[in-house]
């Protein structure tokens, strides 16, 4: 199964000896995704020195959203005869940029500035990597889906966590220097490792024009949104819900997420060639995940609800990114971008609406709704067929 563009026919290999391109590209999202998750783990700590309230200072992670779900679409007409490599090294150089602001930002202004950089870096990033992954190395579409995701559980794994310990000890300041100076580090990478990658002929406005008159396309991206904000719906409370049965386990659940969503991550690259079974599977254990937690009255349910949890989900941007490649094969670059938007809108909306319900109704309610979110996900994906499924 591939899903690459008539360039790639011809397309070169990564010099032997430099870093694979799949490695590269995996680095580089891991390190834009942790920096994007970064201010989840030190929120008080930041709000208290940059003298907002939490609630303010939570705007630092919806603002990087918001600026991903506006870029992810409209980057590839702005350059549409770019190189892509060239694209890439310079939102990796956009990224260290944004990070130093916030480790060096003297007001929230500054800081929120620095975030909408790196939104728009992560999503131009994101929408690119796949496309210029598999030109680099054509016929493994699979395997360069599975890394670039793997690199977003990674980072989803060690954001918060690495947040948390920094904000305890040096101050919260270093996590950004840090993200900066390794959001370089992956641009040198990038350039090192990817050949040329010519811009697809008919790229721009016109692509994305074609690829939205493609109702499946369309259809898809948005049982996209439905089936991720069913997670973010809940996952910014996953906290408060381990609590609620395990109060003192709160960290070795999360790494129960973690490790259940490494292999969900493999499994969904593994069975990649039933996509449609693949997707709807993906929706439903994440359904399932949600309403384990909802339900867990023990210690070990919980720690199931974990896994299933964290597996199901994780296998959700591997799944759903060959989903709509293999739905508009032609228009992969305009295909990727509309599902990096979805999923951007779905994080933002979906930690909004958790929050008014979390408030409304409690904990139980906000997993009901994320279930029964991905749950309907899971029913349309399953009655979509893919082309060559």
């Amino acid at each position: 199964m591939t899903t690459t563009s008539p360039d790639s026919l011809a397309a070169p290999t990564a010099p032997p000896g430099r870093t694979t391109p799949v490695v590269a590209l995996a680095a580089g999202i891991a390190i834009l995704v942790t920096s994007e998750f970064l201010p989840a783990g030190v929120l008080p700590t930041m709000a208290r020195d940059l003298g907002v309230s939490e609630g303010t200072a939570g705007l630092a992670v919806a603002a990087t959203a918001i600026a991903g779900a506006l870029t992810a679409p409209s980057i590839a007409m702005l350059l549409p005869r770019t190189d892509r490599r060239t694209v890439l090294v310079g939102l990796l150089v956009a990224a260290a940029v944004a990070n130093l602001a916030v480790a060096l930002a003297p007001g929230f202004l500054v800081l929120l500035a620095g975030r909408l950089l790196l939104g728009a870096a992560l999503a131009g990033f994101w929408s690119f990597a796949f496309a210029a992954g598999t030109y680099a190395s054509p016929g493994h579409d699979h395997v360069i889906s599975t890394s670039i995701a793997l690199g977003v559980t990674v980072a989803t794994i060690v954001g918060v966590p690495l947040g948390s310990l920094l904000a305890d000890g040096p101050g919260w300041r270093w996590g950004f220097v840090g993200g900066a100076v390794l959001s370089l580090l992956a641009g040198v990478a990038v350039a090192r490792a990817l050949p040329s990658v010519p811009a697809h002929p008919g790229a721009g406005l016109a692509m994305m024009r074609r690829a939205v008159r493609n109702p499946r396309l369309v259809a898809g991206v948005a049982l996209v949104v439905v089936v991720v904000l069913g997670n973010f719906v809940a996952y910014p409370f996953i906290r408060i819900a381990i609590a609620t049965t395990s109060p003192g386990d709160g960290m070795w659940m999360l790494v129960l997420w973690g490790v259940g969503g490494l292999f969900g991550n493999l499994a969904a690259g593994r069975f990649a060639a039933h996509l449609r079974v693949t997707v709807t599977a993906a929706a439903l254990l994440l359904a399932a995940g949600l309403m384990l937690t909802l339900l867990a009255e023990s210690t070990a349910v919980m720690a199931l609800a974990m896994l299933v949890w964290g597996f199901g989900m994780n296998m959700v941007p591997v799944a759903t990114q060959l989903w709509v490649t293999r739905a508009e094969p032609e228009r992969t670059e305009s295909a990727l971008a509309l599902q990096v938007t979805a999923f951007q809108i779905a994080i933002t909306a979906g930690a909004a609406l958790g929050g008014a319900f979390l408030d409304s109704y409690g904990v139980g309610r906000v997993l009901l709704v994320g279930a029964v979110s991905a749950a309907v996900g899971a029913a349309g994906f399953a009655a979509i067929r893919v082309p060559r499924d």
